[in-house]
């Protein structure tokens, strides 16, 4: 999925996931980059952060109103 115009969206989201659990391989950090915005990793991985506060946040209301 490597294109000459420069990453997707898919691409983005998949590197900061990757990124986030520490598994970035060098090719893509590599394209990343050379090809990627700044902009467009950086807003993936405040997105990416918010997520996943709100579904931490979710399963312990979950938990607690259970018990």
């Amino acid at each position: 999925m490597s294109d000459s115009k420069g990453t997707g969206i898919r691409s983005v989201i998949l590197s900061a996931l990757s990124a986030a659990f520490g598994v970035q391989k060098q090719s893509n950090l590599e394209r990343d980059f050379k090809k990627g915005k700044p902009a467009h990793f950086i807003i993936a991985g405040l997105v990416g952060t918010f997520l996943f506060v709100i579904i931490l946040m979710a399963i312990v209301r979950m938990v607690l109103s259970s018990a």
